[in-house]
């Protein structure tokens, strides 16, 4: 097995750790799958547990992101299409985790943690328009979908590199994807607001 091979199959067990899952249980909160919206995620465990349980869940998901693919740029020193594939291993590791049957979170977090190594100036401008739209109209789902469609064009603009922003166009569709029932939510004015 190439040195590849073996960080991908790595990278993707990493990003299936199911943080939320883990974190609820531990703090004798059951099974967040069970509560709420149901996700996995953040925003979810945030819901359901409590602020300190929702923010040790983002900072955890987006640590799966960072880890992978830090050692695979610092550590490994591959290049950006190499790289690239490594985003992916971990970011479909969260979204599709072996060890939850294959059902996971929305990837928001994971891909946070992934785009923050591999531009963080493009992040910086993609959690501006996020804090924007949050602020504005409430709606954690809004800002994850607008910063995720316009990142890939953002690291492309900073990182000047087509297979960076190939792998950051895959991640960002997915997670839009993956938020199609917020869509709909938004759509018809049914979808949760944020309170702090």
């Amino acid at each position: 097995m190439g040195i590849l091979t073996l960080l991908l199959l790595v990278s993707y067990l990493i990003g299936a750790i199911p943080t939320g899952v883990l974190l609820t249980r531990l703090a004798g909160g059951g099974d967040v799958r069970q509560s709420g919206s149901g996700n996995i995620g953040a925003t979810n465990v945030y819901r359901v547990a409590g602020r300190r349980l929702g923010v040790l869940t983002l900072a955890g998901d987006a640590l799966k992101g960072v880890l992978p693919v830090l050692y695979a740029t610092a550590v490994l020193g591959l290049g950006d299409a190499q790289t690239g594939l490594v985003a992916l291993a971990a970011f479909l590791g969260h979204c599709y985790p072996v060890y939850l049957g294959f059902k996971g979170g929305k990837g928001v977090a994971t891909a946070l943690g992934i785009f923050l190594v591999l531009s963080p100036l493009s992040v910086l401008g993609a959690f501006l328009l996020f804090a924007l739209l949050l602020w504005r109209f409430r709606y954690i789902s809004l800002g994850s979908i607008s910063a995720a469609a316009v990142i890939p064009f953002l690291v492309l603009l900073v990182e000047g590199s087509r297979p960076l922003f190939l792998a950051t166009l895959i991640i960002s569709a997915l997670v839009v994807l993956r938020h199609r029932g917020n869509i709909e939510r938004l759509l018809n004015g049914t979808e949760n607001r944020f309170r702090a």
